[in-house]
């Protein structure tokens, strides 16, 4: 099996944390592991030769070129996963313009720019956008998660449309739309709930979807949740 490089954004905690883990199991894999957090990345992947941190903040407004410059000695990504959000639960009177403006920041304005900035290095290769049963249509609503939804719903639309424009390539993007996960960003938006799946097994999922989708899908947007509908 020949290596492959595979970029995961948001990579410090939670799900994203748990699959670079997963994915590192594997020696072939070269793992280019992106967060804010650079020092719990540190810590998290200590002794893991071949995953490779790097400080990327989401909200900032030169995401896009902090992303290039990381990548500036990268040959070739050959699957990339966009893990990252910031859940913002306010009550809708009570969101402020910054409060939206940051969600749709993190949420989808880095998705797109990520990609943009990670398109030169995939020539063949299987993208992967992390999204919420909150933003699959027909899905169950929650009060309170105005922001994240409808912003995780944005991320859903981006993958149908650069699955059109790019189907002549060999470039694959889908979505995976979560149910709910026992995170550190579940339990700070919801003190006290409790999920029904842990990040581990969840992170083991998107690993062999990252690895393997790409063959029999494209630009499908995929829910992926216990509870119903």
């Amino acid at each position: 099996m020949s290596k492959k490089t595979i970029l995961v954004i948001g990579a410090s905690r939670g799900i994203g944390a748990e699959l670079v883990k997963i994915l590192a199991k594997n020696s072939e894999h070269h793992i280019i592991a992106c967060s804010r957090n650079l020092e719990r990345m540190q810590e998290n992947f200590a002794g893991l030769e071949n995953v490779y941190p790097h400080a990327l903040d989401l909200s900032s407004e030169t995401v896009k070129s902090d992303l290039k410059q990381i990548l500036s000695s990268v040959s070739q990504i050959d699957f990339m996963v966009n893990n990252a959000g910031l859940l913002i639960n306010k009550p809708f009177e009570s969101l402020t313009r910054s409060d939206i403006e940051t969600s749709y920041a993190v949420n989808v304005i880095s998705v797109m720019e990520c990609v943009q900035a990670a398109l030169p290095y995939m020539k063949n290769a299987h993208i992967v956008n992390i999204s919420s049963m909150g933003g699959f249509q027909g899905s169950v609503k929650f009060p309170g998660l105005a922001a994240y939804s409808t912003s995780k719903a944005a991320v859903c639309s981006f993958t149908e449309l650069f699955a059109e424009e790019y189907k002549d390539s060999k470039l694959t993007m889908n979505c995976l739309c979560l149910g709910a996960v026992q995170t550190e960003m579940l339990e700070e938006a919801f003190p006290g709930y409790e999920a029904p799946m842990g990040p581990d097994k969840m992170g083991e999922y998107i690993a062999n979807f990252l690895l393997t989708g790409h063959n029999w899908m494209r630009g499908k947007i995929i829910p992926l949740s216990l509870s119903t509908p």
